[in-house]
């Protein structure tokens, strides 16, 4: 590059800096397929949206650039009226031509801007060889009409092709997010900005924001820090979630279990931990010697198609682990056994609505603590016990009410964003009913619900390995023991293991 040319270029960065936000600024470089712009109101996605549009339509010739939004009549107050301003501060010399009944805007160069809503089927019939798209309100599209727009962008233009998306989050559940931000798309770029990022806003446009902080706490989260929303009312606070989610910390591991299968096909042998980022197995924090742990399972089943394990700390009800991936169950109920025993032989309650394979499996494989619940018999009205948790119309209100007490003080004991992002989506139906929003899981509220649930059971309190053999009762499981019939004392060494020399009973 002379000396010429690397001055124009430089001044041409300089006024690019003085006018743009600094967060966009990157973003003017990207040359990726999607361009995707995730804010909240007053982040400048929009002003920076038109100007990266302007810049190469002025700077490459040729161009024939799509901007669009659902429905056609609301370009002409919007982007139309957004560009042209942009155009008569920054691009005065381009040799403009605006043509507002056709609504196009030309360029000496050759470049045109079409606009055209999704609602205008004959004109986007029209419409061919195009080089760029911008999606102003992206978020009002069906996924079908963004791949439509997709398919229109293919020509043998000689510069680089993309489509620039621009929205405020709506819903958790919206395909946007799905599509763009629950997976990586190689071919995409994520970006995430709010009001804070745009110096440009005046302090009265800031105080006007911020104070829906005090009159409207949800329309703050999702309208001005540009945080997922809901479309029902959430069982849990939603503003105590959303402002979790900011404050996460990565797993300190992720992975999963390998082992060999022993001949008969259900003992395992040889079990180790894999590191794999992006694993199955999130570890918030490893198994400490001598502390209880308990695990509940969901499993997939009632639509769902994930299986998911909560592990908590039994003595402070803290989440350590999560387990969540969509397993057949064989491979998901040894991924559990090989947990429990990571988390000193953790108490298991795998889910037993939809099947009882887990739960079978689990004993033939002589886990050492699964869940009992009493069952009673439907013919002679005794009370029996078996192995597993089970959700039902009388159960299923019960954990979540206790869920929902103790994450109304002990939210910060979650770690998991997954399991924060499912509670954002347990709302409460026409019914009144708590479930998931519709398009939404919620197989890691569930299974927290039942880890919570089942820690009674479990000892809460720090024990000391015996150094004779035999398991570590603790005082509660020998008063337990002690009052127990000759038939549940043999359920209960099942459950713990023959006790050491601590204590007689």
């Amino acid at each position: 590059m002379n000396h010429d040319r690397q001055e124009e270029a430089l001044l041409w960065y300089k006024g690019l800096k003085e006018t743009n936000n600094d967060t966009f600024l990157p973003l003017f470089f990207d040359k990726h397929r999607f361009l995707v712009l995730k804010g909240g109101g007053g982040s400048g996605k929009s002003i920076f949206a038109g100007r990266k549009v302007l810049e190469r339509v002025t700077s490459e010739p040729g161009h024939r650039w799509l901007v669009c939004r659902k429905v056609a009549r609301t370009l002409r107050e919007s982007c139309w009226a957004q560009l042209v301003g942009q155009i008569s501060d920054f691009y005065p010399d381009a040799g403009a031509k605006t043509n507002k009944s056709a609504m196009t805007i030309t360029f000496s160069n050759g470049s045109v801007i079409l606009f055209a809503g999704l609602d205008d089927v004959e004109k986007l019939k029209s419409i061919f060889n195009i080089t760029g798209i911008w999606i102003e309100e992206a978020s009002e599209l069906e996924e079908g009409d963004f791949n439509q727009l997709d398919i229109r962008l293919r020509t043998d233009f000689n510069q680089y092709l993309q489509m620039i998306l621009t929205f405020n989050p709506i819903s958790i559940t919206h395909w946007l997010k799905k599509r763009f931000f629950d997976r990586k798309d190689p071919r995409a770029t994520v970006h995430e900005s709010t009001y804070k990022d745009n110096r440009f806003l005046t302090p009265e446009a800031v105080a006007t924001l911020e104070s829906f902080k005090e009159t409207d706490e949800y329309y703050y989260m999702v309208y001005c820090l540009g945080q997922w929303g809901v479309t029902g009312k959430t069982v849990f606070n939603g503003k105590a979630v959303g402002e979790r989610l900011q404050h996460l910390e990565p797993p300190a591991k992720e992975g999963l279990f390998e082992y060999d299968l022993a001949d008969d096909g259900i003992h395992l042998t040889n079990i180790h931990w894999v590191e794999e980022k992006g694993g199955p197995i999130r570890i918030y924090t490893p198994p400490q010697e001598g502390r209880p742990y308990v695990i509940g399972g969901d499993t997939a089943g009632d639509g769902s198609d994930w299986f998911v394990a909560q592990v908590l700390d039994n003595v402070s009800g803290v989440q350590v682990c999560t387990l969540r991936h969509q397993y057949d169950e064989d491979t998901y109920t040894r991924q559990l056994y090989c947990l429990g025993l990571h988390y000193n032989k953790a108490l298991l309650a795998p889910e037993c609505n939809f099947s009882t394979y887990p739960v079978k499996l689990l004993g033939l494989m002589g886990y050492p603590k699964l869940y009992v619940r009493e069952v009673e018999d439907s013919f002679d009205g005794q009370i029996h016990h078996a192995y597993g948790f089970r959700t039902d119309r009388l159960t299923r209100p019960v954990i979540l009410a206790e869920l929902v007490r103790v994450m109304r003080d002990h939210l910060d004991t979650i770690h998991d964003r997954a399991t924060l992002e499912e509670m954002l989506t347990f709302v409460r139906n026409e019914q009144m009913r708590p479930e998931a929003e519709p398009g939404a899981h919620d197989d890691c509220v569930m299974a927290l619900a039942i880890a919570h649930y089942v820690r009674p059971q479990q000892s809460m309190r720090l024990t000391t390995p015996q150094p004779q053999g035999g398991a570590a009762w603790t005082s509660d499981m020998w008063e337990d023991w002690n009052r127990a019939s000759p038939g549940d004392r043999e359920m209960l060494l099942r459950l713990w293991g023959r006790p050491g020399d601590n204590k007689g009973g």
